[in-house]
């Protein structure tokens, strides 16, 4: 399989390299945790005052540390005084009472730690408790357009683009010859991921439920959310649910990086607004495994492309709300703004105009963007 190299990831992580906090890689299944770790490693591995211990306890040959008191006697084993130590664990929750060996590690100042797992065990909620808060989290996303053009170079942006909004960020897809193949590989991620990070965890009892809202969270990518108009809308005659276990399900999505929430943000108030979030997938490939082409609302789909980008970039990222007007996206860091309209054709002139309205009623000097696609073939 062909390697990127994550730029922007390994900097972060050479970035907070030795600073006294347990690193975690988390992300939805298979976004490259374990790969990233490996190209982070062969670059540290480079300075000879280096001493590096890797763990991949889902292979046979780490078979015994899965107890953890092997497991704490090797890594102690493992570390050289004279040198800089580094500890690398893959799947570290298939070592039952992990946490009390990486809590002890960590406390008797060994080792700079790293570590990958199952969402279902390192959901970024849980990592506080796990490790009392001396954790860095770095989020890893699928694949970017900017990635997928290295993986598939090509000076034809405008096909690659189509091509990504369908094929996704999952870049073990890409192995496939077949369209159909590869969407198999897709949606057994996303279903391995509902019944191992979901239902397993939160001991869910009504999968057919929580499937169910998956499916209307894809359909209504870009659209305002209201909790108890979803269980309106999923309650039929024969069937019943309620705004407390829809947004529980909802939640739980969120929770394993399938869904990513966005609050709502009051321009003219200055505040954040708790209601009718707004919700996108991690990558749109689980869109088209899981319903099909059927209703796709390619602005909204594009707006997904932009909300997750703004995330890699590590901006704060909220739906604008002005007077009656909506902005796509307000996005935050370094106390700098930036707000941005996404449509799919500007080609009308009264469309334009009313995308632009929006961020021509915001009357302060940040910057404003409009971003639009206009050779839509679809």
């Amino acid at each position: 399989m062909k390697l990127i190299y994550r730029k922007q990831y390994i900097e972060r992580l050479l970035a907070v390299k030795n600073i006294p906090d347990i690193k975690v890689i988390t992300g939805i299944r298979r976004s490259g945790k374990s790969k990233l770790m490996d190209s982070y490693i062969d670059i540290i591995s480079k300075d000879d005052s280096v001493n590096i211990v890797r763990i991949k306890l889902n292979l046979k040959k780490f078979e015994r540390l899965l107890n953890s008191n092997n497991l704490y006697d090797y890594i102690e084993q493992q570390y050289v005084p004279e040198k800089n130590n580094y500890l690398f664990i893959d799947e570290v929750q298939l070592c039952e009472g992990f946490e009390r060996v990486i809590n002890s590690i960590y406390e008797e100042e060994l080792y700079d730690i790293y570590l990958t797992g199952s969402n279902a065990f390192l959901l970024s909620s849980d990592l506080a408790t796990l490790f009392g808060g001396r954790v860095y989290e770095l989020s890893l996303y699928p694949f970017s357009f900017n990635e997928y053009l290295d993986y598939y170079p090509s000076s034809d942006i405008d096909s690659a683009f189509d091509d990504y909004v369908k094929r996704g960020g999952m870049s073990g897809s890409y192995l496939y010859r077949s369209e159909e193949d590869a969407k198999k590989y897709v949606n057994g991620i996303y279903r391995s991921t509902i019944t191992k990070d979901i239902i397993s965890k939160f001991k869910v009892e009504n999968e057919d439920l929580l499937v169910m809202i998956g499916n209307f969270l894809m359909d209504n990518l870009g659209s305002q959310t209201s909790i108890r108009n979803v269980a309106a809308k999923l309650t039929s005659g024969t069937y019943k649910t309620n705004d407390k276990t829809v947004g529980a399900y909802i939640n739980y999505f969120c929770r394993s990086f399938l869904f990513y929430p966005i609050k709502r943000y009051d321009i003219r108030g200055k505040r954040y607004l708790e209601s009718d979030k707004k919700y996108y997938l991690s990558d749109l490939s689980f869109r088209f495994s899981e319903i099909g082409t059927k209703n796709a609302d390619y602005g909204h789909l594009y707006e997904n492309i932009i909300a997750l980008e703004l995330l890699r970039r590590g901006y704060e990222v909220y739906v604008g709300k002005l007077y009656d007007k909506e902005v796509d996206f307000v996005a935050i860091k370094e106390g700098e703004k930036i707000y941005i309209q996404v449509s799919d054709d500007i080609s009308r002139e009264d469309t334009f105009k009313r995308e632009v309205s929006s961020l021509l009623s915001i009357k302060d000097a940040y910057p404003k963007f409009l971003i639009a696609r206009t050779k839509d073939s679809q």
